[in-house]
């Protein structure tokens, strides 16, 4: 199961994210996120694990606890394909069209 894990602080790196699940099962991954630009860590990250039963246990009685002075968000990752799809926020927010431009 991919479990989704946010609101990290920015010093936590992978093998610590993967070092919160052992206790719970084989983690078969832990990925913290960066930024692309900055290589700074986004805040938040992915763990995999093998069993579906000790990801649900992990998710439960992980959600909520404090790391590094910040309340952790533990759940059940979506697939891309199951999250809204995001508005505008690109470049140029979309329009074919600019302005000022010309």
């Amino acid at each position: 199961m991919n479990i989704y894990v946010s609101n990290l602080s920015f010093n936590v790196q992978d093998e610590d994210l993967r070092e919160f699940f052992t206790p719970y099962g084989e983690v078969t991954s832990a990925k913290i996120i960066n930024d692309r630009e900055s290589g700074r860590s986004r805040g938040f990250g992915f763990v995999e694990m093998s069993d579906d039963a000790a990801s649900k246990k992990a998710i439960a009685e992980l959600d909520g606890a404090t790391v590094e002075g910040r309340a952790i968000k533990v759940v059940e990752a979506k697939p891309k394909e199951d999250r809204p799809a995001r508005s505008g926020g690109g470049y140029n927010n979309g329009n074919s069209y600019n302005k000022n431009r010309y």
